[in-house]
């Protein structure tokens, strides 16, 4: 199967409804080359991503996962101390079929650091880390995470996909809300800024030779100066130079990987619940890639109830139940009879909301994921969720098969 065909890029105007989603011949397809999990907090997105990448790595491919969440999770159940910049090899990794596991989680500081001293001299690099403005901007500042997420990865792909060939496959683990498509509109608002009115009025010394625009550009430091300070207005000019010379060429690589996204090697994974709330994030960045015409590979709905092994009804539950109770009021049976009652209801109501979703986006291929006995923190863990995403099913297995 070729999971090319599988990815789509048309709107949930599409008639046919796409089938299950083939975890396995996604990952086993050595033309991908990126793999994004995106969705909203709480969705075990994070666990997912990890249990793909394990999953890929012990079928061969020489994988990396990249978390932008900060989340210390994914460096727990890989049994790592602790993540960081750069890539760290995942120990009791099965590597006979030839493949890797490194994990790495973006630091958004180092990132931008990184920038600086690849694209400016010794000497300007030093003057540069040291300006309070940069300082400010690499720490905190609002969006940078999701710059400095662009250029990691189209870093990662440059130099180890394409360059070294260490990796073969880069998984992504986006941010838990939504801006984890944020990183998509990178390119274009770090343009937006460097374009502005006040980078150029602060660029005018340097950029325009007019006498009239230099001394336009005097009475408005001046004024500047009386009020901030000279060191201060010093200070922002140097940090705007810096933004022009230094990182015009991030703007550039951004929009490289922005198109790098939108390329066939790449597939989008949306992870959800089966909740209301969940899933209408999930509508939310099924749309918002189709709009930005990126390849979706499909919906994972993770922690599915599992369907009870018996085949009564809710209300044949309840009704035996309610006869059990007029004859013994502590009866047993009829307390079970009401859980079972309320798994299938609540298996109902599940599916209920999955097949809403299919209807509204019905060129979205699906993979139900059921919910395991406990949390998952090793790679045993990781193993098992990663079978389950490898059984090609759109419905929650037994209980029986939940038991690690």
């Amino acid at each position: 199967m070729s999971t090319h065909r599988s990815r789509t890029r048309v709107g949930p105007g599409t008639a046919h409804r796409a089938g299950p989603l083939d975890v396995d011949a996604l990952l086993a397809d050595r033309t991908t080359q990126i793999v994004v999990c995106c969705g909203s907090g709480g969705v075990g997105k994070t666990t997912t991503s990890a249990a793909l990448a394990l999953r890929a790595a012990e079928q061969g491919r020489k994988v990396v996962v990249l978390t932008i969440d900060p989340a210390r999770r994914l460096a727990q159940s890989m049994g790592i101390a602790e993540l960081d910049n750069t890539p760290r090899p995942v120990a009791d990794v099965d590597g006979t079929a030839g493949g890797s596991l490194d994990a790495m989680m973006l630091d958004m500081k180092r990132t931008f650091d990184e920038v600086v001293l690849s694209q400016a001299s010794p000497e300007k690099a030093e003057q540069i880390l040291a300006n309070p403005f940069y300082i400010a901007l690499s720490s905190s500042f609002a969006g940078t995470q999701e710059y400095m997420a662009m250029e990691k990865l189209g870093q990662i792909h440059r130099e180890h996909v394409q360059g070294s060939g260490d990796y073969d496959l880069i998984i992504v683990d986006t941010p838990p809300s939504r801006s984890a498509l944020d990183f998509l509109d990178a390119p274009e608002r770090l343009s937006s800024f460097l374009d502005g009115r006040f980078v150029r009025l602060m660029l005018a010394p340097a950029k325009g030779p007019a006498r009239l625009m230099t001394a336009g550009f005097s009475l408005i430091t001046n004024a500047l100066t009386k009020i901030l300070g000279a060191q201060f207005l010093k200070d922002l000019q140097t940090f705007v130079a810096a933004l022009d010379t230094v990182f015009g060429g991030f703007r550039q690589r951004a929009q490289k990987t922005y198109s790098l996204l939108q390329a066939d090697g790449t597939a989008f994974l949306v992870v959800a619940a089966p909740e209301p709330d969940a899933l209408r994030e999930a509508a939310y960045f099924v749309e918002r890639l189709s709009e930005d015409a990126m390849p979706l590979a499909g919906l994972i709905v993770n922690r599915a109830s599992a369907v009870p092994v018996s085949d009564l009804s809710a209300e044949e539950a309840v009704a035996g139940a309610e006869r059990l109770l007029v004859e013994d009021p502590d009866s047993l049976t009829a307390g079970l009879l009401r859980l079972h009652a309320d798994r299938a209801r609540l298996v109902e109501r599940e599916g209920e909301l999955r097949d809403r979703f299919a209807t509204a986006h019905p060129q979205v291929a699906t993979a139900v994921v059921p919910a395991l006995a406990g949390d998952v923190h090793d790679l045993d863990g990781l193993r098992r969720v990663g079978d389950l995403l490898g059984e090609v099913t759109t419905d929650a297995e037994p209980e029986s098969t939940q038991r690690r």
